[in-house]
């Protein structure tokens, strides 16, 4: 959570737009016990006169890591709130953004950074233990919305075999193929 909160922050700050899909996935080092504990202590924190006046603790996981990020920016200068306003973050992948290419962060991914020993947990289990109610729903539909994406992926795979194929079929003439030389693409 830390790893990839830094890096998107300085992307941000950076002026690159970013998308975060899938944040209920985020994981995060320690095991969901000591997540907890410090969930639990952050939860604690409130306006003693009226706590209606913040800080206010979120339960949903792109909300918590909205947040992350948002205490690595400046975000009450107006460089890091214009740099907040260029993040977006979604639990599951939501429509405009599930046909569209996703990248992921190299140095923040658990297989490269934790050692196979350690523990981890899932920000969306921390955040299902404190109130937040959709864990079910986005798991069906992130389900559904596997089962789309792997049958147009292997719609893709036969329609680019099929184009290399006819591509190798393709007879040239020897006078288009001296044209085609000479533009250099031989």
């Amino acid at each position: 959570l830390g790893r990839l909160s830094s890096i998107i922050a300085k992307e941000l700050l950076n002026g690159q737009q970013v998308v975060l899909v899938r944040s209920e996935d985020v994981d995060m080092s320690g095991s969901l016990y000591r997540a907890k504990l410090k969930y639990a202590n952050f939860k604690r924190k409130k306006t003693n006169s009226n706590p209606r006046h913040g800080p206010f603790h979120q339960r949903a996981p792109s909300k918590i890591l909205w947040r992350t990020i948002r205490g690595m920016v400046p975000h009450k200068a107006a460089r890091g709130a214009a740099a907040l306003d260029r993040l977006k973050c979604f639990e599951g992948i939501p429509h405009p953004f599930d046909r569209k290419k996703r990248m992921v962060i190299p140095a923040a991914l658990k297989v490269l950074r934790l050692r196979p020993e350690r523990k981890f947990c899932k920000l969306g289990d921390l955040s299902n233990l404190f109130g937040w109610k959709h864990q079910e729903l986005i798991s069906r539909l992130e389900g559904q919305r596997k089962v789309k994406s792997e049958a147009f992926h292997k719609k893709k795979v036969a329609t680019q075999r099929s184009q290399k194929a006819t591509a190798k079929k393709v007879k040239v003439s020897a006078e288009d193929q001296k044209v085609l030389e000479a533009a250099g693409f031989a």
